[in-house]
């Protein structure tokens, strides 16, 4: 046998050594050890025990064992039983061990465990990953079929092509298996990625505008931006990853889409696809996936014969395992062989003819495909091929459903994706069902295989194929438009009633929703019906209200601001005013500010949002919403406004009188302070906000948008250092740092980072500083997060001042600067503005930065910005001294003293003492004078 044939037949080179029990098998030298020592062995045994083990746990038939062990001889069964007999013997199974195990008319397995002692050669990409499903990675890869018949050949072919290949479509019919072929893939392959991997099932969604945040949610990544996309492939540049997108037909155009931009952007990042026809993507590599071999003639054929085809193999496999007492005759055999012709080798339909076996028999399950297919059916290609052939599959299966059955599958079609066992039941029951038939009938359909326990996901969840739903769901349009709505208006109550109930557990606080992942297609897709021109228009406002805190929690920010938006435009007037309005309006505030930047239009729905809490006397949304309105009016630089948000926090906080209402109130005070410059009551009030904060919870930091508690301890950091305490500024802005890290919310982080690039630049440090950059600069772009990108650049552009590289940090701060104003995102626009000004003033263009620092100085006087009014004037005197102006000079450092002492920042004060000192003995330099 060829090495290429040797890996057809079972995925090992000859050069492999297999251990297993006591023995060792060298196949490259034709020996057999047991404790070291050879052990004698015939040709034709030793043949058998290699085929068998290099495929643990798989039964190979007869048929394929005579042709791998006597491919050039006409052999009787009876030559394969004696070697058979012998093998056992010899590896001493009297003795209590089992190496080689039969199924009764099928075939053998060899059942020990065997470690591969040697790799395959360098040259086979995926040599040194095993054969069989990665063990010690945790992905979302579906578990795998135990034994995935007639795919060996494509597998071989995948695992070779797929690590060197960026995109790869297995394409090919509906029921086909194209999705068991990806699952066995994708566990094969998930060691060879390091366990970095995830499998998205497009079969649940229904929008395509959500291809990317559906591919975000399986990878586990939080999305806090309006483009899910790049954050994706933020998250895809950092090394190899597998990205596994199972059922891409129904939403080709934007999987395309998004497959290409990752192919662009992230060279190491490998993509399978499945769809029914290619994606016609840039670089796609198609593999068509045929559908089982079967007999075309049965003339001549004997058992073994027959039993040696995939198509038949699988037939008999799932129908003994839905009748572990099934026994198979050669004439049943026949039968079977002719169903799998009948049914053109397809694995679906297949596979529910097994099933219907067990209930009905070999002969009666032929006589009705029988007549539900034809020879000419079988062959036709016809535009829609693969649906017809689902739909002839899936008609006989339903017509032999009783009456009872037939309902509850028809209104299950109206779920997407899992459902529970009490989902189910509220959404087929009615006047004409009850729920004990229901129950029983459900059970029923799972029993069938028409409804698919779905064990991953707990007792109890379901989930419809996706054909099986397409063609229930047919079904149930086919009722009537009366029983339609009313099985889509249950399934949308239910939903509202699950949301309502998690939402009325703890009114005053986010509860941390992420357990509901696995239903937003359930939730969108009632929204969509509810919305919909057969809908119900009120239903739908409070089902938008209700998943507001879903959508916040989950950071799918684009789609709260959407149903946000939709339900306010479609609040009756007596909804207005109410908690319905503040939950949304509040919901759209934040989502329109993290994913359009700071519009007016956010902030009128969060001024909106904050006047609905007043009217309804509900305290705690007050607070979060003064905490929204906080942030927003500091991010467009209004500090005084901002001031007095955090004034009215504090007395809503005392109203309120528990500390975590202290917490949050008593941080946006002492930031507030801190921006004014009242270093000594921010210090204070920051101090309070510590002490009365719990530990950071994600729930928390998603309800107000950022964590509190880690605000405010980046913020004291910045205190204790203008405050004089250097080391004790540096310890908790590090823990402050590592704290946000492990939060898992990026906007928590690079506020975080921010801060505390700050305190590294004024303590000089310019290697810490270039760290947090880059992880910042990480952060921003791996999350899409456009302001902080711009930051970035800022940061960037003061480093390379410091370095002496002056026309290229002010090149960086300018851009940087025309960014931030763009995006209405003033908070370092002071700090970016002083560095520019020293920039220009080293460049030799005096005239610029003293034009620069007097606008800049103009604007924190009228906007209340005055932590940045000693290093202002600083600057001021600086680009002064190096005119020739030193009275002028002088005057603003003594200015800028006095404002330092009254702020209480001892290092400002330092900072100008040493100025002084140095203008006094006549020794300013443009650039060493200004920092």
């Amino acid at each position: 046998m060829t090495q290429s044939e040797n890996r057809q037949a079972g995925g090992h080179e000859l050069g492999d050594r297999m251990a297993f029990g006591r023995f060792c098998l060298h196949p490259a030298e034709r020996l057999l050890t047991r404790d070291g020592q050879p052990v004698e062995i015939g040709g034709r045994s030793f043949d058998l025990l290699v085929a068998l083990a290099e495929q643990p746990g798989r039964v190979l038939s007869k048929r394929e064992l005579l042709k791998r062990v006597w491919p050039d001889v006409v052999v009787e069964d009876g030559s394969l039983r004696f070697h058979m007999a012998g093998l056992r013997k010899l590896l001493g199974e009297g003795d209590g061990s089992r190496f080689i195990a039969t199924q009764v008319g099928v075939g053998y397995a060899f059942v020990a465990p065997v470690e591969r002692l040697e790799t395959q050669r360098q040259e086979d990409p995926v040599a040194v990953k095993p054969a069989s499903p990665a063990v010690g990675f945790t992905t979302n890869i579906p578990p795998p079929l135990p034994n995935l018949i007639g795919r060996a050949r494509d597998l071989d072919l995948l695992m070779a092509r797929v690590v060197d290949t960026p995109l790869f479509t297995v394409a090919g019919p509906a029921g086909v298996g194209k999705t068991s072929l990806m699952i066995e893939l994708g566990h094969r392959l998930t060691a060879h990625f390091e366990g970095q991997a995830a499998f998205v099932d497009f079969g649940m969604l229904e929008n395509p505008a959500l291809v990317p945040p559906m591919i975000a949610g399986a990878m586990g990544i939080s999305v806090q931006s309006g483009d899910p996309a790049a954050v994706i492939l933020g998250h895809l540049r950092g090394g190899p990853f597998l990205l596994l997108l199972d059922n891409c037909e129904h939403v080709i155009e934007q999987a395309a889409e998004i497959v290409e931009r990752i192919i662009e952007a992230a060279p190491q990042a490998r993509i399978v696809t499945t769809s029914r026809e290619p994606l016609r993507a840039r670089g796609e590599h198609v593999h068509r996936l045929d559908a089982l071999d079967y007999p075309q003639d049965m003339q001549g054929l004997t058992r073994e014969d027959l039993l040696g085809y995939p198509a038949v193999e699988l037939f008999c496999e799932r129908a003994r395992a839905a009748d572990s007492t099934l026994e198979i005759d050669d004439g049943d055999l026949r039968l079977i062989a002719q169903m799998c012709g009948r049914l053109d080798g397809m694995a679906l339909p297949m596979e529910l003819a097994a099933v219907r076996v067990a209930t009905h028999g070999i002969a009666a399950t032929a006589r009705q495909i029988g007549e539900r297919f034809s020879l000419a059916w079988s062959g036709r290609r016809t535009a829609q091929p693969r649906q017809q052939t689902l739909r002839a599959a899936l008609d006989w299966s339903y017509d032999l459903l009783s009456p009872v059955e037939r309902t509850v599958l028809d209104r299950l079609a109206v779920f997407v994706g899992p459902f529970s066992v009490d989902a189910a039941l509220d959404v087929v029951t009615g006047d004409d069902l009850g729920s004990d038939e229901a129950a029983t009938a459900l059970d029923d359909l799972a029993a069938k295989s028409l409804v698919s326990p779905n064990r991953a996901r707990g007792a109890g969840t379901y989930r419809l194929l996706e054909m099986t739903r397409a063609y229930a769901r047919e079904k149930l349009a086919a009722r009537g438009d009366e029983e339609h709505r009313a099985a889509r208006r249950r399934h949308a109550m239910f939903f509202l009633s699950e949301l309502e109930a998690l939402a009325a557990q703890d009114s005053a606080a986010f509860q941390d929703t992420r357990s509901l992942r696995p239903q937003l297609g359930n939730i969108r897709s009632a929204l969509d019906w509810s919305f919909g021109p057969e809908g119900d228009i009120r239903l739908a406002v409070r089902l938008a209200t209700a998943s507001m805190r879903v959508f916040l929690n989950l950071s799918h920010l684009v789609e709260c601001r959407t149903w946000a938006a939709r339900a306010i435009a479609a609040l009756e007037p007596g909804q207005r005013g109410t908690a319905m309005e503040l939950e949304l309006q509040g919901a759209l505030g934040i989502a329109l500010m993290f994913t359009r930047g700071n519009s007016a239009e956010a902030g009128e729905a969060l001024a909106r949002a904050l006047e609905v809490a007043a009217v309804v006397e509900d305290r705690w949304s007050r607070l979060c919403m003064l905490g929204r309105l906080h942030i927003f009016h500091e991010r467009i630089g209004e500090y005084a406004v901002a001031m007095e948000y955090a004034g009215q926090a504090i007395m809503v906080a005392q109203e309120i009188g528990e500390p975590e209402a202290l917490a949050v109130a008593f941080s946006l005070s002492g930031i507030s302070h801190h921006l004014a410059g009242d270093q000594i009551r921010a210090r204070g009030d920051l101090e309070r906000a510590l002490e009365n904060a719990a530990p950071s919870q994600r729930h928390r930091t998603i309800a107000y948008g950022f964590d509190h508690r880690n605000r405010s301890g980046i913020a004291l950091a910045r205190v204790l250092w203008l405050t004089g305490d250097a080391d004790a500024a540096q310890r908790l802005a590090a823990e402050t740092v590592a704290e946000a890290a492990v939060l898992d919310h990026p906007v928590t982080h690079c506020i975080a980072l921010i801060w505390s690039l700050s305190i590294h630049l004024w303590m000089g440090d310019r290697l810490r500083a270039e760290q947090a950059l880059r992880t910042f600069r990480d952060c921003a772009q791996i999350n899409a997060l456009g302001p902080y990108i711009a930051v970035a650049q800022g940061f960037a552009g003061e480093l390379a001042i410091d370095e002496g590289r002056h026309a290229e940090g002010a090149a960086a701060l300018a851009d940087s600067l025309a960014r931030l104003r763009g995006a209405r995102y003033e908070l370092l626009t002071t700090p970016f503005s002083i560095a520019l000004a020293r920039a220009l003033a080293a460049g030799g263009r005096a005239d610029e930065a003293r034009r620069l620092v007097e606008s800049t100085l103009a604007r924190c006087m009228e906007t209340g910005e005055r932590i940045a009014l000693p290093e202002l004037l600083r600057v001021k005197a600086a680009i002064a001294g190096t005119s020739g102006a030193a009275e002028d000079a002088f005057a603003a450092l003594e200015q800028a003293g006095s404002v330092a002492r009254e702020q209480g920042a001892r290092a400002w004060e330092m900072r100008v003492a040493a100025d002084r000192a140095g203008l006094l003995a006549h020794a300013v330099s443009p650039g060493a004078g200004a920092r």
